[in-house]
């Protein structure tokens, strides 16, 4: 007898058709929390022990602004020069402080709702290096790299925002590498992008290639496309001056801010996990204090970023299992405060994509997403613990993410999804499968998620197409997007008078313009 393939055509077709975005199994913001490595009581002690650090310990270095700002909302300076945040400032800067906060897109089609427990994927990163593949080595990341990576990532349905992921060494200059980091990164993509800066007179001169970018001023401060990510301790407890001014000049020009503690547990923050995340949200926090008094209700994500030390040689290890506890734990203090809350996970110790490299970010990437965090930093292309970034891997890592999307997402429970009907009918009919099934077709793509690169064939086929290895395929599609995808958000005329007033690397024919 003749094989009846019509099934089987009708799901390939339905298959290859685009999908509508209300029937996508996975898509931004799905809410998080169903992982809780705290107990309440737990999470209530760090809470509480956090506000016990600012009171009693404060921070060191605070710059003239930060003393006087802070001072007139309640903070203390010490004689020993900390500056110290009663319980009641900080209780006081939580009720004020932005909620429910919105980061834009240049397309307001790729705007991220951070309310709640909502969860997104991101890049970030200062590499110094690309984990170059295709030749098997290291080398220094350029501005084109920062650039590709851009429209690579803007072509990634799961990655929803590109923070900056690697430094231009090919730029010498400290105020032109702040303005092309930016300049890449904005002409790359249309999603919101994340970037960091050296000296506050550099994100003043950015603010105006913002606006540019924009249409004005006024444009810019109702969707601020881009956030600075900000390093603004040392922990522990001690404020960085150039980094704490340069949060000073975003607050006040209407850029969000990420509010970035990235201590190393056992080495500048405590070794016992409950201690690094007491000593992360109380230096948080202070951040929030600061950037509340100068402008109430500013848009701000928390970002405690604890990292682990393998303790043995005192080595970063952003693959470890311990960096999505660490991670989790953080988001719970965030679901806790109500605050919007970013954290990095994903940066694994892997060299190259590996077994290594798809299981430490596959298992920590996980974490953070099911505990609620509203933004997973490193969350792709990361290798050797944030010292190289990967274009290709990018690819791979999307699949990744759209994994731990739909497990975030979980399951949904209703009449239509306990699928009575179609078990009495089935049985009733001695078919005895439901791959015919009306709903079987209805739900194929709603309910499930594919990848574009794992190989899910047998050993056969496999086999019959030339043993394609995944890493190949996803070079193969790199090479594709960096030959095609030359973003054009910002048109020529934009550009043409960008690079009159700043001093930008590339080229247009580099950019594909």
């Amino acid at each position: 007898m003749p094989r009846r393939s019509g099934g089987r055509r009708a799901r390939r077709a339905e298959r290859a058709a685009p999908l509508a975005e209300a029937v996508k199994p996975v898509w931004p913001g799905h809410s998080g929390g169903q992982y809780r490595p705290l107990s309440a009581g737990g999470v209530a002690a760090i809470a509480d022990n956090a506000l016990r650090i600012l009171e009693q310990v404060g921070f060191a270095d605070a710059t003239p602004h930060c003393i006087e700002t802070c001072a007139a909302a309640g903070a203390v300076p010490g004689e020993d020069g900390r500056l110290r945040m009663p319980r009641s400032l900080v209780e006081q800067t939580l009720r004020q402080a932005r909620r429910n906060l919105t980061l834009h897109g240049q397309d307001p089609r790729r705007d991220l709702d951070l309310s709640g427990s909502r969860v997104h994927f991101a890049t970030a990163g200062a590499a110094v290096m690309v984990a170059d593949t295709e030749n098997e080595r290291y080398r220094d990341s350029t501005a084109q790299d920062l650039y590709d990576m851009a429209r690579i990532v803007d072509t990634c349905e799961h990655i929803h925002m590109f923070q900056r992921t690697c430094v231009p060494r090919d730029i010498p200059g400290n105020y032109e590498m702040d303005i092309n980091t930016l300049y890449c990164a904005v002409m790359g993509t249309s999603k919101h992008v994340g970037s960091s800066w050296t000296l506050p007179e550099h994100v003043e001169k950015s603010l105006e290639m913002l606006h540019l970018i924009a249409g004005g001023e006024a444009k810019w401060r109702a969707r601020p496309f881009v956030s600075q990510s900000n390093c603004f301790v040392v922990p522990p407890m001690k404020f960085a001056t150039d980094a704490l001014e340069c949060l000073r000049v975003a607050v006040q020009g209407g850029m969000p801010v990420l509010l970035l503690s990235a201590g190393q547990a056992g080495a500048t923050t405590p070794a016992y996990l409950a201690g690094a995340v007491s000593q992360a949200w109380a230096e948080c926090l202070g951040g929030l204090v600061y950037v509340n008094a100068i402008r109430p209700g500013a848009p701000a994500i928390l970002g405690a970023w604890p990292f682990v030390s393998d303790l043995r040689t005192g080595a970063m290890s952003g693959g470890s299992p311990e960096q999505g506890l660490l991670s989790a734990a953080c988001a719970q203090l965030g679901i806790h405060f109500d605050l919007p809350f970013g954290t990095a996970c994903g940066m694994t110790d892997a060299k190259f994509p590996d077994f290594q490299a798809g299981a430490e970010r596959a298992a920590t990437v996980l974490a953070a997403a099911l505990s609620g965090a509203n933004i997973v930093y490193e969350s792709a292309g990361m290798y050797a613990s944030l010292l190289g970034a990967c274009p290709e891997s990018l690819l791979l890592d999307n699949d990744i993410l759209g994994a731990v999307g739909r497990m975030t997402r979980g399951i949904e429970v209703n009449s239509d999804t306990l699928s009575f009907d179609d078990i009495q009918q089935v049985c009733a009919s001695g078919e005895g499968h439901y791959l015919g099934s009306g709903s079987t077709l209805k739900v194929m793509q709603s309910e499930y998620v594919y990848p574009d690169f794992s190989d899910r064939t047998s050993p056969t086929v496999w086999e019959e197409q030339g043993k394609p290895a995944l890493l190949n395929r996803a070079l193969e599609k790199k090479r594709g997007i960096l030959a095609n995808h030359s973003p054009r958000h910002i048109s020529d005329e934009i550009d043409a008078r960008v690079r009159s007033g700043f001093p930008i690397l590339l080229s247009p024919a580099a950019m594909g313009r």
